[in-house]
């Protein structure tokens, strides 16, 4: 038997990149799951590229700033920058080789099948061809603008996910270099003529292919390649020595288009010379070139979804439970409810907001916005809400990684409506999720509160799976109200009453949890812990659930994303399982059980077990005591236990596994549609 303590920390740990390379190919398995309609198995490819993409441009460009500098030390598991840097270059590039595997063989296939397809440039009929000509001549060609490579005009600055072409051209025995970006202000994927019951498609990148020579009159393209970069999206910002937040982050956003290269992807076509050149122009060492055997870029898939109007290709349609009420307020006061997204409506969020905008009895509005979709129904209420006089206290995080032009927007439009707007804090992200409604009721003050375990996004709340909590209990009421006080204004966190939050205490308060149930384990034999959260890197809360595991208290993890811990290891984890579930539904509920002596605790957070959660950000863990409630959401997270269909359990190997269907296969998520529709 292993004494995990003797362990070092790379035997005792997964790397978090690592991990969540594992969690993108989890979502590439999607993509090849037959079992899925087409059009939503392309949608899991465009997932997948996207997801990695944002990856290189966040995760890969501070381990490249790192590398950079010339840093040369173990990092907090075990692993040196440069063995890091090479894990990750050597998996994302297989991965990207599956992609293209899949995509061009069974999906492309499937998609003939269905008479669906992209066509290259030689496939094209006559009809075709004149249409793609006009197309170029009337549209791409006034738009598109070639840029020189020479000694008075430097290599162009592309912006983050660029794909463009390098061209060599020739005259009199000269070769030049030139740039062609693909515009970004026209579709990239083309309908074109085609039978009765065809879809037929060409990328822009293709008819540009072939008209290059268009754009270089009295010169002769001796060759061409397409190229894609990605940027270090990263901010560098020193939030304490912002005198003005807002316009620290504006710059930065500024900043992103010259941000290093930290990925660039070329197209097979491309020669030793061209591969050269490219690398001397953007200053990218080649080693760490990606050859891509295909079209780069695949999130172009999305525009083939919503061209595409095959419903026998995509999920069946599903509509939310709807909650029958009349009065919001009345239907709170009548007893505490939660929101099971999104298998039940996020209509009733909405409408707090949007009836309390609108009652005479509501003096105030306070809420934290992190996320919020375009065209928001929220938004547009707290806006209605100031302009009918009540006081609006809205805090917008506006450095929600790749929301913040969309969050800065919406801090204007709210500050013209007349509400108070706070842009976040200091060194620090408010992740918390809760809204604080104010009403004069009888002679007297009644709060209305929300909490979550996801964002106020009317768009995502149809895709994500998070729970929302409604209450007017004052307990709760007293404790947002003093939550509110701390990021708002000046106030040290208080003793709390049914809340706990973080940086303050949160990680604390669960070693305690896990604590008692070591206690119980060695009582009454009886300690056991389930949760259900999207990651799990925290180092510390590992060393203690390993701690837990080798006392004997059970536990049992549904983990979707980053699984930093390694399970059923002897005499380190024995004790703990841990799967990931990957399905139509992104999984994003918190969810947290521990036995308690056969007599349940369960909590709801808007935090996962990371170490930015617990140290680095304002989020809330909230206790439910609602015992119809506690039994919902004890039955959610054993019926993720129950699930065969869309599991996949983390092997005492690091690797992931489909879960092993001896009996019927159960899907929890089909479960849970069936049951709320019923």
């Amino acid at each position: 038997m292993v004494d995990y303590q003797s362990l070092s920390a790379e035997e005792k740990f997964i790397p978090r990149d690592l991990s969540w390379l594992a969690f993108n190919e989890r979502v590439l398995a999607e993509a090849a799951e037959e079992g899925n309609p087409l059009l939503e198995r392309l949608k899991f490819v465009g997932i997948f590229v996207n997801n990695l993409a944002e990856f290189f441009m966040v995760r890969v460009a501070g381990l490249v700033q790192l590398l950079d500098t010339g840093y040369n030390q173990k990092n907090a598991v075990g692993y040196y920058p440069q063995d890091l840097y090479r894990q990750i270059k050597e998996r994302a590039d297989h991965l990207q080789g599956k992609l293209y595997a899949l995509y061009q063989g069974a999906l492309t296939a499937a998609l003939a099948i269905n008479r669906v397809s992209i066509k290259a440039y030689p496939e094209l009929n006559p009809e075709q061809k004149k249409f793609v000509r006009r197309y170029f001549e009337s549209t791409l060609f006034p738009i598109v603008t070639p840029l020189a490579v020479d000694q008075g005009r430097p290599f162009p600055l592309l912006s983050s996910k660029t794909v463009a072409f390098a061209v060599t051209i020739s005259r009199e025995g000269t070769i030049y270099l030139a740039v062609v970006p693909v515009p970004r202000s026209v579709p990239r994927l083309v309908k074109i003529p085609s039978g009765a019951e065809e879809y037929c498609f060409i990328l822009v990148d293709e008819i540009l292919r072939h008209n290059l020579e268009k754009f270089f009159k009295g010169y002769k393209v001796q060759s061409q390649a397409s190229f894609r970069i990605l940027r270090n999206s990263e901010f560098s910002l020193d939030e304490e020595e912002t005198a003005d937040l807002l316009d620290a982050i504006e710059n930065e956003l500024r900043k992103r288009a010259r941000g290093k290269i930290v990925a660039l992807e070329i197209g097979s076509e491309a020669g030793d010379q061209m591969r050269e050149m490219l690398c001397h122009g953007l200053g990218f060492n080649p080693e760490y070139i990606s050859r891509v055997e295909g079209p780069l870029d695949l999130a172009y898939v999305f525009e083939l979804i919503a061209q595409v109007p095959l419903p026998y290709l995509q999920y069946q349609q599903f509509l939310p439970a709807q909650r029958q009420y009349g009065c919001i307020f009345e239907a709170i006061k009548e007893s505490v409810f939660m929101q099971h997204l999104p298998y039940q409506s996020f209509q009733p969020t909405v409408d707090l907001i949007a009836q309390a905008a609108r009652d005479p009895d509501v003096l105030a509005i306070k809420m934290t916005l992190y996320r919020t979709g375009e065209g928001s129904a929220i938004i547009n209420a707290l806006k209605e809400a100031a302009e009918n006089n009540k006081q609006v206290t809205v805090l917008v995080e506006i450095k929600a990684r790749f929301d913040e032009e969309l969050n800065i927007q919406w801090v204007r439009e709210l500050e013209e409506s007349g509400c108070h707007v706070m842009y976040g804090l200091a060194g620090m992200k408010v992740h918390a999720k809760m809204a604080l409604i104010v009403r004069r009721e009888e002679g007297r003050i009644r709060r209305y509160v929300h909490m979550s375990t996801g964002n106020y996004n009317e768009k995502t709340a149809q895709v994500y799976t998070d729970i929302g909590y409604f209450t007017c209990n004052d307990d709760f009421a007293q404790d947002i109200s003093d939550m509110f006080n701390v990021i708002t204004g000046y106030s040290l966190p208080p003793p709390w009453r049914r809340i706990v939050s973080s940086p303050y205490d949160l990680r604390q308060y669960f070693f305690g949890l896990i604590d008692k149930e070591i206690e119980y384990q060695q009582q009454n034999g009886n300690g056991l812990i389930m949760a259900q959260m999207n990651s799990l890197e925290d180092l510390r809360m590992i060393e203690k659930l390993y701690e837990a595991s080798g006392a004997g208290v059970k536990i049992y993890l549904v983990v979707r994303g980053i699984c930093c811990l390694i399970p059923g290891v002897a005499g380190m984890s024995e004790n703990i399982q841990v799967k990931s579930v990957v399905g139509r539904f992104l999984e994003h509920s918190r969810i947290f059980i521990f036995n308690n002596n056969d007599n349940a605790r369960v909590f709801l957070s808007s935090a996962d077990w990371m170490r930015r959660n617990l140290e680095r950000r304002i989020e809330m863990l909230f206790e439910i005591y609602n015992d119809t409630i506690k039994n919902q959401l004890r039955e959610i997270v054993n019926l993720y236990w129950q699930d065969t269909e869309k599991s996949w359990f983390l092997q005492p190997d690091r690797s992931y596994c489909r879960a092993r269907v001896d009996t019927e296969p159960f899907s929890a998520q089909d479960y849970f549609m069936n049951y709320y529709s019923g």
